[in-house]
């Protein structure tokens, strides 16, 4: 499984939801992924520290700062690329096994005390932010 996710000043997704302040999370779900790998990934994004606290360092969390998730499935993130032009996504899983991991991650957020906006799984999708920093981490989990 795999984030990136990226400090927002606001971010939407149409169709879905939208959020002032906190974190765009797009979400790629991979073969072998379970739903404890959800659950772990879902608590690194809730702790990440890449807010600033009152001295400017990244020392604060979702979970600090009460700010929201709005969370994107994006296959593509387990694209590989080694080799020619072409990306593979065979690494992806599929929809019928990535839409319920997808969901696990959003109510493990949830379950951490974390406001979630979704876009619709599967669609064709329409996302706007404006990224606060910029601050963008990827985040690998097995």
């Amino acid at each position: 499984m795999r984030a990136v996710v990226q400090r927002v000043a606001r971010a939407s997704v149409d169709p879905g939801g939208a959020i002032d302040g906190g974190l765009c999370v797009l979400l790629g779900v991979a073969e072998g992924d379970t739903e404890a790998t959800a659950d772990r990934l879902a608590g690194k994004v809730a702790r990440l520290r890449v807010f600033e606290d009152e001295d400017g360092k990244f020392d604060r969390s979702l979970l600090d700062t009460a700010g929201a998730a709005l969370v994107v499935s994006q296959f593509t993130l387990i694209a590989d690329t080694a080799k020619g032009n072409r990306p593979s996504f065979s690494g992806a899983a599929r929809p019928e096994s990535a839409e319920p991991l997808y969901q696990r991650f959003c109510a493990a957020l949830r379950d951490l005390g974390v406001r979630v906006e979704t876009g619709l799984f599967g669609a064709h999708m329409r996302v706007e932010l404006v990224n606060d920093g910029p601050v963008t981490i990827v985040l690998d989990v097995d």
